[in-house]
C-alpha cells in the first residue's frame, strides 16, 4: 500500500481551516505533518487540532526533508512567490486558485514543475464531481440536439469590507474569485480554442477591485458562451447547455455539498425530465486527486496555460470597459416607482 503524502499547509486561511484541512486529515491519501505560519500561536492552535507540527514561518516547511508537498491557500497576490519557492525547494504544490493572476507567471511556474518533475495542481474541485461528466455526456448524446450556447453564472453576496478579496494589493477581485469557475466551466464544457467577443467588469462607488463582471466568449465555430460572477450579488451557482431541441441545467455546480444529490433538469419537447445522480464528496475526490499526481510524477496539465491565457484576456477586455456601480438605493427611492 502507498503510503500517504506529507504535506505541510502554508498559513492559516479560512479555506484551509473550514475545508480543506478536515478533507485531508479524513482520507488516506494525504497526512497533514505541518501547519506554517507567520503567527506561531495561530500555527500552535491549528496544529494541534490536527496532531501536526507547528512550524514559525512557510521558509521552515520548505527546508523541512520531511515534507513532500505543501498547500498554499494564501491571498491570490502571493501564490506565485510561494508556489515558486516551494517547486524550487523539491515540493510537490496543491495552491489555491487562480494559481497566478499572469499569464506569464503561470506559464513559469507550469515550465519549472516540469523541468523537476513535481506535482502543480490548481485547487478548482468542481471538476472533479462526476455531475459534469453526465451533463456533458447528455449533451453529446444529443439530448438538447445541436449545441447553440451555454450559460454559467457563480455570484456571492457581499462579505465584510475587510475581507481580502476586496483588496487590489492581495490580488482580490471578483474575476479571480468567482469569476474563475464559470471560466472554467466553460472551458470543460466546450473545449480549448475559447476566444472573448467582450468583457465587462463592476465596481462599487468605494472599492479596490472589480466586483463583478459579465462575459461573452465563442468557440471557432461560434457556439457562445455568456459568464456572469460577482462578490456582490445574490447567490447563483448555475450553469446551463442550450440546444436546437431542448436544455440541460445543472444547479449548485460549483459547490455541492457532500450529502447534495445532483439533480440534471432536461428540458425538450416541452417536457421536463429529471435526471438523479449520486451523492459526492468533490473535496475529498480532489485531494485524492492530488495524491495521485504526486505519487504517479504528473505535471502540470495544459488546462491550467489554457485558463490562465483565457482569463488574462477578459481582465484585460474587463478592464478597458468598466463600469462603476451607482450608490445604494433602494427601489422605492425610484422617481420611477
Amino acid at each position: 500500500m502507498t503510503s500517504p503524502v506529507r504535506l505541510a499547509v502554508l498559513g492559516c486561511a479560512d479555506i484551509a481551516r473550514r475545508r480543506m484541512l478536515p478533507a485531508f486529515a479524513a482520507g488516506r491519501d494525504i497526512t497533514v505533518a505541518a501547519v506554517a505560519s507567520r503567527d506561531p500561536a495561530k500555527a500552535r492552535a491549528l496544529a494541534h487540532t490536527y496532531g501536526c507540527r507547528a512550524l514559525h514561518g512557510y521558509d521552515a516547511a520548505l527546508e523541512d526533508d520531511e515534507i513532500e508537498a505543501v498547500y498554499v491557500p494564501l491571498p491570490a497576490a502571493l501564490h506565485a512567490h510561494w508556489v515558486r519557492a516551494a517547486l524550487l525547494a523539491g515540493k510537490h504544490v496543491l495552491a489555491e486558485k487562480p494559481l497566478t493572476t499572469s499569464r506569464t507567471e503561470t506559464a513559469e511556474l507550469v515550465a519549472l514543475a516540469r523541468s523537476r518533475g513535481l506535482a502543480l495542481v490548481e485547487n478548482v474541485m468542481f471538476p472533479h464531481h462526476s455531475q459534469h461528466a453526465a451533463a456533458r455526456r447528455l449533451v453529446e448524446d444529443g439530448a438538447i440536439g445541436e449545441l447553440r450556447s451555454f450559460q454559467a453564472a457563480f455570484t456571492v453576496p457581499r462579505r465584510e469590507p475587510t475581507d481580502i478579496r476586496y483588496r487590489a494589493d492581495l490580488g482580490g477581485g471578483a474575476l479571480w474569485d468567482t469569476g474563475v469557475y464559470p471560466v472554467r466551466a466553460a472551458l470543460l464544457a466546450l473545449g480549448d480554442g475559447l476566444r472573448v467577443a467582450g468583457a465587462v467588469a463592476l465596481r462599487g462607488p468605494k472599492d479596490e477591485v472589480d466586483t463583478g463582471g459579465t462575459v461573452l466568449l465563442h468557440t471557432p465555430a461560434g457556439v457562445g458562451a455568456q459568464l456572469t460572477y460577482g462578490l456582490d450579488d445574490a447567490y447563483r451557482n448555475v450553469y446551463a447547455y442550450a440546444g436546437s431541441r431542448g436544455r440541460l441545467t445543472v444547479e449548485r455546480a460549483f459547490t455541492p455539498p457532500a450529502d447534495h444529490v445532483p439533480v440534471l433538469r432536461l428540458e425538450s419537447g416541452g417536457e421536463v425530465t429529471e435526471v438523479r445522480l449520486t451523492a459526492e464528496d468533490q473535496v475529498a475526490r480532489a485531494v485524492a486527486a492530488f495524491a495521485e499526481a504526486v505519487r504517479g510524477r504528473a505535471t502540470a496539465g495544459e488546462d491550467l496555460l489554457g485558463q490562465a491565457a483565457l482569463l488574462e484576456e477578459i481582465a484585460a477586455r474587463a478592464a478597458g470597459a468598466e463600469t462603476t456601480c451607482p450608490p445604494r438605493t433602494s427601489l422605492r427611492d425610484s422617481p420611477h416607482v
